[in-house]
């Protein structure tokens, strides 16, 4: 049951027909895995956080640099120095002290990332690597977890969700069969600010509306923006059945 000061704080969202008092309690029920606090993490965590997530597990092993402040809204200069999922932690217990806050401050490995989505209701990756991004999916495809995707480089960003509790709803592995790392991060390619707020906020969005079941989630589609003209386009994707990770394995 809400209490009186939690009606308060979220009744806006309560008042929306397709949310009310049930979709806000599944909000508060569940516990969402945000593997990368950067320029996506930031803006995913503090609106999931606003929105009344009642357990945010944040993973990053980098720490607060000067560099990061233009386009990672969750850390401030205060904060430089010090580890992203510490600084993302203290912003969102100021935005929101219900929401509990655990943080992982290091590279997991396969075996331990895995071990985090079994726990988790739903997975953000909010990452630049493919590696990082192949294990996150195939960790959520094995537990059957839904994982909410996105990217943002240069002036370019895109969203998926990849839901593996539905049979023919396609993965990340779909998308890309091989990826390379080169040339892929803001450092080497540049990032404008607002991109990455863009991206992450359609991330959050995404997310809440898979733990609330509210609408249609962006599964089976790639939503692609090019932010020179703020150009919007929607491709379907489709379950590749030779797909390495989720395809049909020939049986024995």
């Amino acid at each position: 049951m809400l209490n009186d000061e939690q009606l308060l704080r979220y009744s806006r969202q309560i008042m929306l027909p397709e949310v009310e008092i049930a979709g806000q309690e599944a909000w508060l029920n569940a516990s969402v895995l945000i593997v990368g606090v950067g320029g996506l993490g930031s803006p995913v965590a503090m609106y999931l956080a606003a929105a009344g997530i009642g357990h945010l597990i944040l993973v990053d092993d980098d720490v607060v640099e000067l560099t990061n402040l233009q386009r990672q809204i969750v850390h401030t200069t205060e904060t430089l120095g010090k580890p992203k999922v510490e600084s993302a932690k203290s912003a969102l217990s100021g935005l929101n002290p219900d929401t509990r806050i655990t943080t992982i401050n290091r590279r997991l490995t396969d075996e331990e990332l895995a071990e985090q989505i079994a726990r988790a209701d739903l997975v953000l990756d909010c990452t630049d690597n493919f590696s990082t991004r192949f294990a996150i999916n195939d960790a959520c495809v094995a537990h059957k977890k839904p994982l909410v995707s996105g990217a943002a480089i240069r002036l370019e960003g895109q969203v998926a969700v990849f839901d593996p509790r539905q049979d023919d709803a396609p993965c990340y592995r779909c998308l890309y069969r091989e990826g390379s790392d080169e040339n892929l991060t803001c450092s080497e390619s540049g990032v404008l600010a607002p991109l990455v707020g863009i991206i992450g906020s359609v991330q959050a969005m995404e997310a809440l509306k898979v733990l609330a079941e509210v609408g249609e989630p962006l599964v089976g589609k790639l939503l692609l923006l090019d932010g020179r003209y703020m150009d919007w386009r929607s491709l379907k994707l489709r379950r590749d059945p030779e797909c390495p990770c989720c395809g049909q394995q020939p049986e024995k």
